[in-house]
């Protein structure tokens, strides 16, 4: 083996609350694990502003306080967290390899992957802003519509997801204009009925966003544009939710893994097991129905408790062959 390549016994692609989860829980159990953050770190919890529904913060914490402080946990019982991405795997033979930043390859007894799913947004400056502001921008009415209560939002997509995120928000606010941008749903007819039977839903076809409003800090409204007729009419709202889906960071595995028909990796169920002995999963890189943060953390444990499982069945076979 060249004296350029690392040999690990636990890598961890990905931070967020998978990753550090994995981590601490690998750290803890010997298995030394060396965590590469990636493109993003901290994950998709770095661009929220508050989190209320995760157990154990009373009060509440930012995305960002809280990723702080699940790294400074994972290093606290000696887990390597590193800055750098993974950029190319090989995961044909029995030595798993993996690539960080086109140059560093390491050698891995067991990987774990928690590269998550990044929301699809419309990509208007204006979205962007207040996104990054923390000012009234969401691709998760679980995560955020509580903060919205009483007020009238905007959402937009026309799936199945938009029309539960729709209804959860109905629950909440005072007022919910969905923006579809065809002339019908996508999504199933029982989600589509559900949201027309919903009385504080007005629901606007053929319709999209040119531009969402506000004061520099805070959304006060979306400017949007009926397709077929040219109108355009302004929306007061507080928030604004994008509902168009999630994209899996999940590319470089799709010559090894199995992934599902938008690219999640497919796990066996009840288990963190990907398709490839050694390799596991854990947070929004395999699940495309919760993408919770606590939901993530659950996920994570569980890849680090079957990587643990993994390398000791290994560990007792090498034995009795090396008794025989």
């Amino acid at each position: 083996m060249s004296d350029t390549i690392e040999k690990v016994k636990c890598l961890i692609i990905g931070s967020g609350p998978a990753g550090y989860t994995a981590a601490i829980y690998a750290a803890r159990a010997n298995m030394h694990p060396v965590l590469y953050q990636g493109t993003q770190p901290g994950g998709q919890l770095t661009t929220t502003n508050e989190v209320e529904n995760f157990p154990g913060y009373q009060d509440g914490i930012s995305g960002p306080e809280m990723m702080i402080e699940l790294q400074k946990q994972a290093e606290r019982f000696g887990t390597d967290v590193r800055d750098g991405w993974a950029t190319k795997v090989d995961f044909s033979g029995d030595v798993h390899k993996v690539w960080i930043n086109d140059t560093k390859e390491i050698h891995c007894d067991t990987v774990i992957i928690s590269t998550g799913a990044s929301a699809k947004y419309l990509g208007l400056p204006s979205e962007q802003h207040y996104l990054q502001m923390g000012g009234g921008v969401s691709a998760c009415a679980v995560c955020d519509g509580f903060f919205y209560r009483n007020q009238e939002v905007v959402i937009v997509g026309a799936g199945d997801s938009a029309c539960e995120e729709a209804h959860y928000l109905s629950k909440l606010c005072k007022k919910v204009t969905m923006l579809v941008r065809s002339e019908t749903f996508r999504a199933s007819k029982i989600m589509e009925e559900r949201v027309k039977k919903t009385e504080n839903i007005e629901i606007l076809l053929h319709t999209e966003t040119e531009e969402v409003l506000g004061d520099g800090n805070v959304v006060t409204g979306v400017l949007a544009k009926n397709k077929a007729t040219g109108e355009i009419i302004e929306i007061p709202a507080t928030g604004f939710f994008v509902a168009i889906g999630h994209k899996p960071n999940t590319d470089i595995f799709k010559d090894y893994l199995n992934l599902d028909e938008t690219g999640y990796i497919i796990n066996e169920p009840g288990t963190a097991k990907t398709n490839v002995p050694g390799v596991f999963v854990g947070g929004d890189a395999a699940d495309h129905v919760y993408r919770q943060a606590v939901t993530a953390a659950g996920t994570g444990c569980m890849a680090a408790l079957d990587a643990e499982r993994y390398l000791a069945a290994k560990e007792h076979a090498n034995l009795d062959v090396a008794t025989a």
